[in-house]
């Protein structure tokens, strides 16, 4: 079998909108951020609710800065009570007892994907308000994924779930 580079592949077509969101906690880096707007851009994710001093650098989120909308709030945990208004499952990603094995966990369709910042994680005051938490186990040092890593990990395996959208 001879494989040959196909580069710049058009995107697989989703045959509706993907019905998941992210919210995440203060960041520190300008540079996780904007890579998980180009995940999410790659993922087919339509909007982004973000926290603190939020800053995209172009160059690194690509076209994930076009394609997907930022929503700025000054805080998470009312943003939260209010997806959970709208319907949202809300899934942490985090290290916490209770949590589960991101393998094994079974996505809701309506999901708002919640991230805490590097390295505080997420807050006892957005923690109370989640229905699930998942988490990503490391097999070495350190103690856990870069956000940005673990957010790819954890937006691939939702679409690996709903690849139609």
């Amino acid at each position: 079998m001879k494989f040959e580079h196909v580069r710049h592949k058009p995107p697989t077509e989703l045959t509706k909108d993907r019905a998941l969101l992210i919210a995440i906690s203060p960041l520190r880096s300008n540079v996780n951020l904007s890579t998980i707007f180009r995940t999410a851009g790659c993922c087919g994710v339509k909007e982004i609710i973000a926290t603190g001093n939020v800053k995209l650098v172009n160059k690194i989120a690509r076209d994930g800065a076009e394609h997907v909308t930022l929503t700025v709030k000054n805080s998470l945990p009312p943003v939260l009570k209010k997806l959970k208004q709208e319907g949202y499952t809300l899934v942490g990603l985090e290290q916490t007892t209770h949590s589960t094995r991101l393998a094994d966990y079974a996505f809701l369709k309506k999901t708002a994907l919640v991230i805490g910042s590097e390295r505080e994680g997420l807050s006892d005051d957005c923690l109370i308000q989640l229905d699930a938490v998942v988490e990503i186990p490391v097999w070495g040092m350190p103690f856990s994924y870069n956000v940005a890593t673990a957010t790819s990990m954890a937006l691939y395996e939702y679409c690996r779930q709903y690849p139609a959208g």
